[in-house]
């Protein structure tokens, strides 16, 4: 086999230096973009006073789960204070929601398309599959050399991270929505649009928030690596500690980002069933409102009776 070579690398980092030297303009533009939302998102989370934004994260958390988890979200990010990590865990928490929201943008409707077109599903299926499988550390070589150092390339490689989750979960979704259920829309003469938006998507909507759910925290595991591209937060304390052998700053930035999955995985699963949990404001609400409406019925049922008996 002496002499046998399939220079793939080689074709990798030809395409690389072409888009380099001529799409220029537009990872400019990508970079100036991304760098202007991910350090204004960052600004905003980081301008109230850290009490302020903990009893925000704890009403959200009340809200959504539980006045536990409240009461644990007010617990954890205290830590996070007395630490010294919160303007990491700040930054952190805006690259994670930032590069959450453009993979949804881009997922989603994928998913929804792919369920919808064997074709399309039978196409993506295999770069899904190189996408989750290739080393996370690979995808940061790229998009250095296309966006330098900072928060653009660490979004961006957790973009291209975590995005196969998203569309394999609403793809799974849309397809596991009862046929007969599907079939009584058309047979009512609702269009395909109409039955994605009053059939499937709610029926899925579980099965996709388990994959939004899965986003993040793939998200998040990539933000921490994405410091070794120079990304500011909590992935930048760890690359630090590691390099320094700095045990102390270690286990305290990687409390940081335990305490946030912890966070956001509680949140975003609880937003699969809103008002499903009997401890949160919305399950509350929402029983205040089952008890008004047999109330209601339970009168209107005994209207009838009594003036029959007068």
């Amino acid at each position: 086999m002496d002499g046998f070579d399939i220079p793939i690398g080689e074709w990798g980092k030809s395409l690389v230096d072409w888009i380099r030297d001529n799409l220029d303009w537009l990872t400019d533009a990508i970079s100036a973009f991304v760098g202007f939302l991910a350090e204004g998102l960052a600004n905003i989370l980081m301008s109230p006073p850290a009490p302020v934004m903990i009893l925000i994260f704890a009403l959200i958390a009340w809200l959504v789960r539980s006045w536990q988890l409240a009461v644990g979200t007010v617990v954890m990010f205290v830590i996070i204070i007395g630490v010294g990590q919160w303007e990491t865990s700040m930054q952190t928490l805006a690259l994670v929601l930032l590069a959450t929201l453009v993979t949804v943008a881009i997922a989603v409707p994928l998913g929804i398309w792919a369920a919808r077109n064997d074709t399309v599903s039978t196409v993506i299926k295999p770069v899904l599959d190189l996408m989750q499988t290739m080393p996370s550390l690979v995808y940061l070589i790229p998009v250095i050399i296309f966006f330098s150092l900072g928060f653009v390339p660490g979004v961006i490689a957790t973009v291209i991270f975590s995005l196969p989750p998203g569309v394999r979960l609403t793809e799974l979704g849309i397809r596991g929505v009862d046929a007969e259920t599907v079939e009584a829309g058309h047979a009512f003469g609702a269009s395909p649009g109409q039955i994605l938006r009053g059939i499937q998507l709610p029926l899925a909507m579980p099965t996709i928030m388990a994959g939004v759910n899965q986003v993040i925290m793939l998200a998040l595991s990539m933000a921490v690596i994405a410091g070794m591209a120079g990304a500011p937060g909590l992935g930048k304390e760890v690359v630090a500690a590691l390099a320094t052998i700095n045990v102390a700053q270690g286990i305290e930035a990687g409390l940081g980002v335990v305490f946030i999955a912890v966070y956001l995985d509680r949140v975003t699963a609880a937003l699969g069933n809103p008002g499903g949990s009997r401890s949160s404001l919305l399950g509350l609400l929402r029983r205040r409102r089952e008890m008004a409406r047999r109330e209601v019925a339970t009168a209107s049922a005994q209207t009838p009776d009594s003036i029959a008996a007068h």
